[in-house]
């Protein structure tokens, strides 16, 4: 009499299940996938990483131009008080 042995697996993901039969049988190998919910969270994930990745880069950009502009504000003001100082000491105190 033929002698049968069936051995079944899993991974949380695949399914394998694995059929031995004795006295010159074959061996059957039936294996199930999952239904690729693993795929569309991870493209899911993916997505999200990418808007914050730009939403991140965008921000900090507006914020460094931001901050030139208040740098180069200052530094047109501080010329303008140099300049300011320059003509006090350039007119004589008797025009004043």
């Amino acid at each position: 009499m033929a002698e049968e042995r069936i051995v079944e697996r899993t991974d949380g993901v695949t399914a394998e299940r694995v059929t031995e039969r004795d006295g010159g049988g074959t061996t059957t190998v039936i294996e199930r996938r999952g239904g690729g919910g693993g795929l569309i969270l991870g493209i899911i994930a993916l997505v999200i990483v990418v808007v914050g990745a730009f939403y991140f880069l965008s921000n900090n950009s507006e914020t460094r131009k931001d901050a030139a502009i208040t740098e180069a504000a200052q530094a047109v003001g501080q010329t303008a008080e140099k300049a300011g100082d320059a003509i006090d000491e350039a007119v004589p105190a008797e025009k004043k």
